[in-house]
């Protein structure tokens, strides 16, 4: 009744890493599930740096097919600049297939970052 990670999935959408440059993070499927979210951990920020986050969708995996998630397709919202040692949650609640998280550089020396794709509502379950 409690337990849930036989009922959620769970994909790097950006592999730990400390940042000194825009990152693409990897192409997520959400073939299977019905809802999804980004967890974004941060660590520490050198050289006065400022880091957006955003969203990005596609019915496929080509690279250029991916656009920006609308603000109406989000739940929750990606701060104006990502802070350090902190945590960002923001829910997806659009229908396309891919997702894929960008972390812009906008200024400063680097961040230190991490991100998590949550997936939920499982077509089938136990999720492995």
């Amino acid at each position: 009744m409690r337990n849930i990670v036989y009922n959620i999935g769970a994909a790097p959408a950006l592999a730990p890493a400390v940042l000194t440059a825009t990152a693409t993070g990897a192409v997520l499927d959400l073939l299977g599930f019905e809802s999804a979210a980004i967890i974004i951990a941060t660590g520490a920020i050198v050289g006065d740096g400022n880091y957006t986050a955003k969203l990005q969708e596609s019915d496929t995996t080509t690279a250029g097919d991916f656009t920006d998630v609308d603000d109406d397709q989000l739940q929750g919202t990606f701060p104006a600049s990502l802070a350090a040692d902190s945590v960002v949650k923001v829910g997806y609640a659009g229908f396309k297939r891919y997702l894929r998280l960008v972390v812009t550089k906008n200024s400063g020396t680097s961040i230190v970052a991490v991100a998590l794709l949550i997936k939920g509502h499982a077509h089938q379950r136990p999720v492995s």
